[in-house]
């Protein structure tokens, strides 16, 4: 039955002019099928690179609201509305606000795990895998960062010149993996690396051998010497990491590693979507302007 909703899906996708991207926190089915497989933002934009009338977004809202931000003359789907982000929902427009209010001057650093709002009353974004140059790139001393505090203390550890104010958000799912299960599973493989995202608890962090984005994860297996891995964040990025390196070794952290939200679109939900072409995620043009303006702003950092 899957491969015939598959077979339907593209062809749907090509009879649409659409483009179908996947999140690697993905089911691995959804990811199978997927154009364009990756970080959130990296999607966003690579979708906005294609020639594609209607994207397809496998992922949670923010996202979806990422490529509608990028792409205004392309109608953005997402085929599960209920997906949220329990992290981007835990600071509002009207809460960052109170924030700058007590904080008078001082630029915000705003994760792109976000609604286009809180992007549109922030001063620059960042991703997990540039948030250190995005820190590094302001002239002023103190700054403040939000939704996540542990992403926000991990940059924090590299530029102690800086100042952070700190948001109190979190990832819950990064959250569940503890120190006693990393522990557990360091003492019964002892030869494998533990990598881990900077989302994780820094009790967490501190146990890794390296601390990266899901990208980033992809490249430092797939070029590490080491042929056995301990990887802390979504078990959804196992699908690719087993995929291009079948030779490596790769063990989930921890059973907590699971997001719920991540985990509802189905490839019946993607179908249905395109029959439908709904639910379609529009942001509004003053706060997409906004919001784009702060994405612009860490585009235009120069990469190394």
């Amino acid at each position: 039955m899957s491969e015939a909703i598959k077979q339907q899906i593209r062809d749907l996708l090509k009879k649409h002019n659409a483009v179908l991207l996947a999140h690697n926190y993905m089911r691995d089915e959804v990811q199978e099928i997927a154009d364009i497989t990756g970080d959130s933002l990296a999607l966003s934009i690579e979708a906005s690179k294609t020639s594609a009338d209607v994207i397809v977004f496998c992922g949670v809202h923010f996202m979806a609201e990422s490529a509608a931000i990028l792409s205004p003359d392309k109608k953005v789907l997402l085929p599960r509305p209920d997906a949220g982000c329990p992290m981007a929902d835990m600071v509002t427009a009207e809460e960052l606000e109170q924030l700058r209010t007590r904080h008078p001057g001082v630029p915000v650093v705003t994760y792109v795990n976000s609604s286009a709002e809180v992007k549109a009353h922030s001063d620059i974004c960042c991703t997990s895998a540039n948030a250190l140059k995005v820190v590094r790139s302001l002239k002023e001393d103190e700054l403040i960062f939000v939704p996540d505090r542990n992403l926000g203390r991990w940059i924090a550890k590299f530029v102690p010149e800086k100042k952070f104010i700190f948001w109190e958000g979190f990832c819950p799912t990064h959250e569940r993996m503890t120190v006693e299960a990393v522990q557990h599973k360091k003492a019964e493989h002892p030869d494998a690396l533990f990598i881990c995202h900077p989302e994780s608890a820094p009790e967490v962090s501190a146990l890794a051998d390296h601390v990266c984005s899901t990208s980033g994860m992809y490249d430092y297996c797939r070029t590490s010497p080491a042929t056995k891995f301990i990887i802390g964040t979504e078990a959804g990025i196992l699908y690719k990491l087993r995929l291009d390196s079948p030779d490596k070794e790769f063990i989930l952290a921890s059973p907590a590693l699971f997001c719920p939200n991540m985990k509802l679109t189905s490839l019946e939900d993607v179908l249905l979507s395109l029959q439908t072409l709904s639910p379609v995620v529009t942001v509004p043009e003053d706060i997409r302007l906004k919001a784009k303006g702060a994405l612009d702003r860490m585009l235009a950092i120069p990469r190394d």
